[in-house]
């Protein structure tokens, strides 16, 4: 069976993560990777905050921060503030990064 994509990639200074978000999700965790219809990969998360005034958009970058023991200032929205389907940079040393990506959401 062939290994589904990874939904980050390593860039010079960090990583890009491709991430789809469920506000009001009743509790903040990350659910492991999925295959979205048009074939792409994203990491799944879900956070208790209402997608109100950027509150699930915060809530989102701190589980990240917290799950990747990375500063909250490293992880940054680069696209789809107001979207589900989001894509994310985590600033730092891609390896370690990865490593802490690929154990939260095993493939």
């Amino acid at each position: 069976m062939a290994e589904a994509a990874a939904p980050w990639a390593a860039e010079a200074d960090g990583v890009t993560l491709w991430l789809r978000l469920t506000p009001k999700g009743g509790r903040d965790a990350i659910d492991g990777v999925e295959t979205l219809s048009d074939g792409r990969a994203v990491l799944k998360a879900r956070v208790r905050a209402a997608p109100e005034d950027g509150r699930a958009n915060a809530a989102l970058v701190e589980l990240i921060a917290k799950a990747l023991a990375a500063p909250k200032r490293a992880v940054t929205i680069r696209s789809g503030e107001t979207s589900r389907v989001k894509k994310l940079f985590i600033a730092g040393d891609p390896a370690p990064i990865i490593d802490a990506l690929a154990r939260l959401a095993p493939n």
